[in-house]
């Protein structure tokens, strides 16, 4: 994907960009092909100042995508190719593959490819990226563990690539919408698995637009800042008597493609041991700022068993993934459950660790890209991590200033720290993966940070598997 830096941004007219916030910054440059496709998947996850503004941004990425040639799905989410090379066209092969229109157009009925010597016309770049697309689709099964805004962002950035991804979310979550629905409800953390669920939603728009609605008012403290999503998960819950089952119908409402499972089904809390030889209980307060530092969690029930088909998945998995998301509280949180840090220990498939952008106050201060390894390694039980992928491509200055200045600095991937990654065994992949266009969010009693870019991370990701295992290579 074409770059964008700060000196080329502010060349920039206003014009180039599918919208310009409050402070005149513009967001979501549309100079390019590879901006206009990044703009659209980074559409949905953009927080507007207003309704209005989404729908103008929308109407002008669409523009601009229709004067690249390509098309905007009908649930706003996916780019699909017009023209001559049309995806949908397409059946399974004798092995299993698939092949074009076009391509058994030419075929007719003469013999093989294997026993003729037809010679094939150039393709370009793009029918090769959309090649890549049609024959790699159902060939790499991934799981991704996670919770937050980390997990799906990889999630929505995999499914271009695969239809057969699993999320085990976290379910420990404490705090805001999520800790009045547990303590009210009695339910396991609905908040990272409605997030989840609205990332693979391809369902009515209407309705996966509501699962992310949340409720203003200054009339009940409750209900102001709910999201409408954890209310429905927690009503299914009553409805169906188990909160698996609950997912399962969120999941065929909102037509999710993939899976969202919890990690557990126990409705748990997580605790932490402090450096000062304090313990601190629940999630809320495991990660707050301005405490002593974690020297280790655990959760307050000892007999927390996975969810059915949690670790069959993941020994199934040609690839696992670990993050992006908050170390302790979301990452490591999952691995809390004993199966689940046996089977990723132990398993066939691929498994690496996103690493975070940016230290967090509260959990992770004066820590390094090699730290953050060591504790995920740690909670794997020493063993089984084998890569961490790494932004090498710094953010802005302004964006880092901004970050720095509310305590969450950058994480250089400095020679020294790559040498203290490699010295635990673990590979380090350093690749281009975050977001350097939009600007900072104004999250709702949460702290924001420099985000991953879901494309750029899914593209790391399936040239990392596709090294280790040929077969599931798109393009021969």
């Amino acid at each position: 994907m074409a770059e964008l830096d700060t000196e080329d941004r502010e060349k920039l007219d206003k014009r180039t960009f599918a919208y310009v916030d409050k402070n005149g910054e513009g967001h979501l440059p549309l100079n390019d092909e590879s901006h206009v496709r990044n703009a659209m998947a980074r559409w949905n996850q953009t927080e507007f100042e207003s309704e209005s503004a989404k729908e103008a941004a929308r109407r002008k990425i669409a523009a601009a995508a229709k004067r690249h040639g390509i098309e905007i799905g009908p649930e706003d989410k996916i780019a699909k190719p017009t023209g001559g090379l049309r995806a949908a066209t397409t059946k399974r092969g004798p092995r299993g593959g698939k092949k074009t229109r076009s391509a058994r157009r030419r075929r007719g009925s003469g013999p093989p490819p294997a026993a003729t010597s037809r010679k094939r016309r150039p393709r370009g770049t793009a029918a090769r990226r959309i090649s890549a697309t049609i024959r790699g689709v159902n060939a790499l099964r991934a799981v991704c563990v996670g919770g937050g805004l980390g997990a799906p962002t990889v999630m929505a950035g995999l499914r271009r690539h695969t239809d057969d991804i699993t999320g085990l979310i976290a379910v420990t979550d404490s705090g805001r919408s999520t800790g009045k629905v547990r303590i009210a409800l009695d339910v396991p953390a609905p908040g990272d698995i409605r997030s989840a669920l609205t990332v693979l939603a391809e369902g009515d728009p209407a309705l996966v637009k509501l699962f992310s609605h949340r409720f203003a008012t200054d009339k009940s403290e409750e209900l102001n800042g709910m999201a409408f999503g954890n209310l429905f998960l927690a009503a299914l819950t009553q409805q169906e008597g188990s909160f698996l089952r609950a997912v399962e119908e969120a999941s065929r409402l909102l037509g999710i493609r993939g899976r969202v499972v919890p990690v557990t089904l126990y409705n748990t809390h997580l605790c932490a041991k402090l450096a000062d030889g304090s313990v601190v209980e629940e999630e809320v307060n495991v990660r707050a700022p301005g405490k002593a530092p974690i020297e280790r969690i655990y959760l307050k029930d000892d007999d927390v068993h996975a969810t059915d088909g949690s670790v069959a998945a993941i020994e199934a998995a040609d690839l696992i993934t670990l993050g992006p998301g908050s170390l302790f509280t979301t990452v490591c949180a999952c691995l809390l459950v004993p199966e689940i840090a046996r089977a990723i220990a132990t398993a066939k498939g691929l498994v690496v660790y996103v690493a975070n952008t940016t230290r967090q106050p509260g959990q992770t201060d004066g820590y390094g890209i090699a730290d953050h390894v060591r504790v995920v390694r740690d909670y794997l039980g020493g063993s089984g991590l084998d890569a961490v992928l790494v932004n090498d491509d710094p953010p802005p200055d302004h964006l880092q200033q901004h970050y720095a200045e509310r305590g969450l600095a950058y994480l250089e991937p400095t020679a020294d720290e790559i040498a203290k990654v490699e010295a635990q065994g673990v590979r380090p992949v350093l690749a281009p993966i975050i977001d350097k266009w939009t600007g900072p969010r104004d999250l709702w009693l949460k702290q924001d940070t420099i985000r991953h870019d879901a494309g750029r991370v899914a593209e790391a990701l399936v040239k990392l598997v596709g090294e280790r295992r040929p077969r599931l290579r798109a393009l021969s």
